[in-house]
């Protein structure tokens, strides 16, 4: 049986903004080797902010988001963490979480927090 660690879904997202920080500087970067094309470095330069802009947007909106989380303490290795749906990983030690005592002892499946598999 395969061992699958599954991810908090907060650092999931966290994770996607910091890695579009990275690209748009990367992008940038690719723009400099442009400089003799004044356009095609604009147009470089333009996409990589545009990276970096909605990276921020990101953040904010995970920001936003966490706010909404239900805090708890782990029951694995008892620190505090949030979790986002029905069912979610522990920030720390990676444990499968759920609030749902419809859900407990199943397996875990992320799809238990789309709409379509609650009913």
């Amino acid at each position: 049986m395969a061992d699958i660690t599954y991810k908090s879904k907060i650092n999931k997202i966290r994770t996607f903004a910091l890695s579009l920080v990275f690209i748009g500087f990367i992008i940038m970067y690719v723009g400099l080797l442009f400089k003799n094309i004044g356009w095609l470095m604009l147009v470089f330069m333009i996409l990589g902010t545009m990276a970096i802009i909605f990276s921020s947007v990101v953040y904010f909106w995970i920001g936003m988001l966490s706010t909404r989380a239900v805090p708890i303490i782990c029951p694995s290795c008892e620190k505090p963490t949030k979790m986002l749906g029905r069912v979610d990983a522990c920030m720390h030690c990676k444990q499968p979480l759920t609030l749902d005592k419809d859900l407990e002892g199943k397996e875990f499946d992320e799809s238990y927090n789309s709409k379509k598999k609650r009913r």
